[in-house]
């Protein structure tokens, strides 16, 4: 099934599946046939879904498995920082669904979601070229059960939300930020992922890829999207790449 939408500048392509392996892989080989900006390719269910750092992402029906292809343009801001603007796409969508209720999703970075500290949803973003192709995965009906760290759905909250209606509100509030991060600048995606993140000074650990483990303090972001932590000496740690726990 194939749908098709313009919201402002950006012609965005819906399109489903019922099964895949993985919508990045399919998306990828999308964008080196020429796809183009906006692109969205949806699943009912993957059976080889990818997280972060080569996870397995369980992907049961009910939830949502999408990604989307972003095309650089010689002006834009660095591409890793789309992980932001994927971030407060999602927590803008997720928040329409939320609106009629009292539950406040936020943002931990790099650009995981939570409700009441438990992970809502997942990114992965992956560069062919000039594509790069984000992955997202919300738990709409179900959440799949971590060794270390909680998860949680909307469902789990009384929120009953479609794949397809996310798709929907995905597109429209990535259009829009995709667009803010063009013609404004990285600064107004910081600016927009502070305001709706934990509040600095929140206690937290960060795992590093070389498995340095550190505590500290939120400081809020660098001007390049990287984690300011703040430690017990008074110094700021900038973090690049890590894995980030509230405490």
């Amino acid at each position: 099934m194939v749908a098709g939408r313009s919201t402002g500048a950006v012609l965005s392509r819906l399109l489903h599946v019922p099964e895949t392996g993985s919508t990045n892989a399919d998306l990828r080989q999308l964008a080196d046939a020429g796809g183009e900006d906006g692109l969205w390719l949806r699943a009912d269910r993957q059976t080889a879904g990818r997280g972060r750092q080569g996870r397995e992402w369980s992907s049961p029906s009910g939830n949502f498995y999408g990604s989307t292809l972003v095309r650089l343009r010689p002006n834009d801001p660095m591409a890793a920082t789309l992980a932001l603007v994927a971030a407060v796409a999602i927590e803008e969508a997720v928040s329409i669904c939320l609106s009629t209720s009292a539950i406040r999703p936020m943002l931990k970075w790099p650009n995981d979601l939570l409700i009441d500290g438990a992970k809502l949803s997942g990114i992965l973003m992956e560069r062919s070229g000039d594509a790069v192709i984000i992955g997202m995965g919300i738990n709409l009906a179900s959440s799949p059960q971590l060794p270390d760290r909680a998860t949680t759905s909307l469902r789990d909250h009384g929120i009953d939300v479609g794949p397809a209606m996310m798709q929907g509100l995905l597109a429209d509030a990535m259009t829009r930020w995709v667009a803010v991060w063009r013609e404004q600048g990285l600064g107004a995606i910081v600016e927009r992922w502070e305001a709706r993140a934990h509040s600095r000074g929140t206690p937290l650990t960060a795992r590093l890829p070389d498995g340095q483990v550190l505590n500290g303090t939120f400081q809020g972001l660098a001007g390049d999207g990287a984690l300011r932590l703040g430690l017990a000496d008074g110094a700021t740690h900038v973090i690049h790449a890590g894995d980030i726990f509230l405490v």
